[in-house]
Parts: C-alpha cells; structure tokens; sequence
C-alpha cells in the first residue's frame, strides 16, 4: 500500500482506521461489549495507565469499533487524534467543560446553531463561564474583548444558518495572540471542502449527526486535534457518559467510507439550487459560499474546496407567505437538521433559532421570511422545478 500521506481522500474515507479482525472482516467489526479481558493484571494497567492502546470499557472509548472510527476521523481532518461523542452539543459542551473554568470566559464570533447559543448564553453561566457573543462582521472587534481571562475562541465557519465565512487563518492567529485556542465548528463544510486545523485552529468538531453520516439515521458528535488538547475533554466526555455508542460507531464509520462521494455531489447540486434561486425576483437575498463575492470570496478560495450544500435565502415575503412557500414544497421536506440524502427545508425561526428572543434574532438578521435549505442527492433540475413552483405561486 502507498505512504497513507499521499494518498487522496476517498481512499483515507474507505481506509484509514480500519482493523481486520481473525475472521477476516473487511472492515472493523461492530464490538457490543461494554468491557474487555486481559491476560494479566500487568496488561490491564498498560492500557489503564495509557503505556499501551486498547480496549477496556467502552464508556471510556477504550472499545475496537470507536477506536477504529476515531482514528479514521482523525485521518480526515489531519488531526493527531479524535474524540467521538454521543452528539455534536455533546462534543461542544465537553470542550468548553476541558478547557474552562469558573470566572473564565469564551469569545464567540459570528452565527452559530441555537442549541449552542443556548449552552454558552444560559447553561455555562450557572458555572461561572461566560460568554462575548461577536456578529461576523464584528471579528476586528476580537483584541478588544479578549483578556487573560479567555481560553477559547468559537465560531462556525460557514455559519447557520446566513452561511457567513470567517477567516480561519486570522481569526486563530488573534485568538493564540491572546493565549486562547480556536475552535472552529466545521460541520456545514465538512472535511471534504474545508480542514480548519491546516488553517491554523487548534480544534475542530462537527455534528456529525449531519454530513458525516449523511444519512438521518444517527446522533453523533466529534473533536479532533493534538493529543494534549483532547486529554482534559476526554476526561469530562467519560465520566459525562458521552461517548458514543459502538453500535452508532459503526453506522458512522459506514458512512464516512462514502463521505466524498455525497458531499461533492451535494455541492454541485446547491450550487444549481443557489444560482437559480439568486435570479428569481421573489428572492431578495441568496447566502451560499459559491456565490460570495469581495472579501468573502477571497476567503472562501482561500480556505474552502467547494461552497457545501446548505445555503439560506431570504424571500421576498411575508412571514404568512414565507409559511405558505415552505408548506407547497413537495421534494423537499419540512424538517430540522441537515446533511443527509434527502432535501430538507425549514425556517430558522420556527427550528434551529427558535429559541433565541427576537431582538437576537433580529441583531443576526434572521428574519420571518428566511429559508434554509439543506440539499441532498435529487436530481437539480427536480429541485430547482419544486422550488419553482412553490415561488411562483407566491
């Protein structure tokens, strides 16, 4: 086999981390087992005392079927190492958890899911950790409100859901002037068109309910980066009881094995949907990646290999229309979430931003008549004709 380093993408996806066993299973089989044997007290406490890789109990990860995936994730986004948790907030809240404590404080620059929002805004106050919330626009902003106190800087690149880019590069460098690490949410891009850590960030996570498993049928989260960076969320991710079900382990890592072939084609296809939608006069504004222009096209070219396939439009409409345009659409189908083989269409003010009060929704410019749309593998012309239809009847 070549070196692993020289190899493209799609082999990594089909390849990295996988582990034969005896039976000659082509790839790591799914291992239930919630414990493990040794041979001796001598081989337990290598692995206990971190001397030697292996399995112990699986609600440390210490399991085959996890440890195979999370050396397969770390693969794709070039990291040292990775964590699989039970869902991507999961994998937020232990990394918050690692890194900060009471009377510390966590920057937040740009858009980001609600449930997130929702965590930094009101959950880790009542332990002491408090949160400077940033709009995109506002990153030149970043050395007046970092101080001693702040150990991580958070954003979402391209964010949910206005799909705003952000530097990686410059936005890391001025969280490490500071002293703090840069932890970038990479789930809308995914390793396929975009690796935060080669850009400088010092974490990367993802949901990796969405494109990673691409097919709405699992709850997962990830982290990867250097080793010493993971060691104290690995630790709030055990005894939190976070870690990942083998079971969804192995739905995750079959996914993963098919990861470029689907993103890719999602890109193609949201791009058709994006360019289209961006003609039809009852469209006043299209956010999707492909079409950034000025600054934001620099970055984009700078830092992403192709636009992703979730974009956001903002009809021009009525909160009443806006509902009628979603509830006419036919292929694509009501419902949060995104990144799976199947089009999803809802509105940011009835799901993923629902929580937020009004006046942020306003302040971020989530509006009644925003749509976000999650693209999957129909055919453009079908989509594009459904989305026709549903406009046209405004």
């Amino acid at each position: 086999m070549s070196d692993p380093t020289e190899q493209g993408l799609s082999t990594r996806c089909v390849h990295a981390g996988e582990q034969r066993d005896s039976e000659g299973a082509v790839h790591t089989p799914l291992y239930t087992h919630s414990t493990f044997a040794f041979g001796s007290t001598a081989d337990l406490l290598d692995v206990v005392e971190g001397r030697a890789p292996g399995n112990l109990y699986t609600r440390y990860g210490f399991n085959p079927t996890i440890r195979s995936l999370e050396a397969k994730l770390a693969d794709l986004e070039g990291g040292e190492q990775a964590l699989a948790f039970s869902s991507g907030m999961a994998a937020e809240a232990a990394t918050f958890l690692g890194h900060t404590r009471a009377g510390e404080h966590i920057v937040c620059v740009g858009d980001v899911y609600g449930g997130t929002f929702e965590l930094l805004s009101t959950n880790l106050p009542q332990v002491g950790i408090t949160t400077t919330f940033l709009r995109p626009d506002e990153t030149a902003r970043l050395p007046e409100v970092l101080t001693d106190r702040t150990r991580i800087v958070f954003f979402e690149t391209p964010s949910n859901p206005a799909l705003a880019v952000l530097d990686i590069a410059a936005v890391a460098a001025r969280a490490r002037a500071a002293g703090a690490l840069s932890v970038v949410d990479n789930t809308f891009a995914t390793p396929v068109n975009q690796n935060p850590l080669r850009h400088g960030a010092d974490l990367v996570v993802h949901s990796a309910t969405k494109y990673l498993g691409g097919h709405s049928d699992l709850t997962a989260g990830v982290l990867t980066g250097p080793a010493s960076l993971l060691a104290p969320v690995a630790m709030w991710r055990r005894n939190l009881g976070q870690t990942i079900a083998p079971e969804t382990a192995a739905l995750l890592a079959r996914s993963l094995r098919s990861l470029p072939v689907r993103v890719r084609a999602q890109n193609a296809t949201a791009a058709a949907v994006a360019s289209f939608l961006s003609t039809h006069p009852r469209v006043a504004r299209v956010n999707y990646p492909g079409l950034a222009t000025g600054e934001a096209k620099r970055i984009v070219d700078a830092q992403m290999r192709g636009g992703g396939g979730v974009l956001s439009a903002v009809l021009d409409a009525t909160a009443e229309q806006t509902v009628a345009f979603v509830d006419r659409l036919r292929l694509f189908t009501i419902a949060p979430s995104l990144g799976g083989v199947e089009s999803l269409v809802t509105q940011p003010v009835t799901t993923t931003h629902h929580g937020l009060t009004p006046a942020e929704r306003a302040r971020r410019g989530i509006t009644d008549s925003m749509i976000r749309l999650s693209v999957g593998l129909e055919d453009a012309d079908d989509l594009v004709a459904d989305l026709a239809q549903a406009l046209d009847a405004l």
